[in-house]
């Protein structure tokens, strides 16, 4: 069960990739992305993580401040933020203390085996400390897209990732063009 639109998102008191001690309540007045991810550098979590990056500016520009957490220890975000060039903070919840007050730790299941996990979810959360918006439909690809509201038809601010198939036959059509 996650929280839902309307409701005072529960403080929290955490630590960042840094070892420096982060709160919800020492936010207040900003607008905050509160993103729950499995597991760092993963490909899903890292597809999450580069659509943050690859559109921050866009993110900063809307006001607001992106957080990342996960049941990974400071050393492993460190090491993430190092290999993919995070522009962002990563929050420590080893002990799953923030996970369990946002619903994020929740039973899952695969190949008939159940087992607990972290449920990717992202809480919008106001500058007043209430939840604006729950994205529990994560694209990993777009999360950034689905954030600043651009649904299908995404703003011009917001970087689409290029397919990496796609371009590799384009650099092929222009050496096939240059061999003529």
């Amino acid at each position: 069960m996650s929280l839902t639109v309307g409701t005072k998102a529960p403080d929290f008191k955490t630590t960042d990739q840094d070892g420096k001690e982060v709160t919800l309540s020492g936010l207040k007045g900003k607008k905050v992305v509160l993103y729950f991810y499995p597991k760092d550098m993963t490909p899903g979590c890292t597809a999450e993580a580069c659509s943050l990056r690859d559109n921050y500016t866009a993110l900063k520009k809307a006001g607001y401040e992106v957080l990342g957490i996960s049941s990974d220890n400071e050393k492993m975000h460190k090491k993430f933020i190092e290999k993919e060039k995070l522009p962002f903070r990563l929050l420590a919840d080893v002990d799953k203390s923030v996970h369990a007050k946002y619903g994020a730790w929740i039973e899952k299941s695969m190949y008939g085996r159940k087992y607990m996990g972290t449920q990717r979810v992202t809480y919008i959360i106001n500058e007043q400390g209430v939840i604006d918006e729950v994205i529990e439909k994560v694209d990993t690809k777009n999360h950034a897209d689905q954030i600043l509201g651009g649904g299908s038809t995404a703003p011009a601010t917001v970087k689409k990732p290029v397919k990496k198939i796609a371009a590799k036959k384009a650099v092929k059509k222009i050496a096939v063009k240059k061999k003529k």
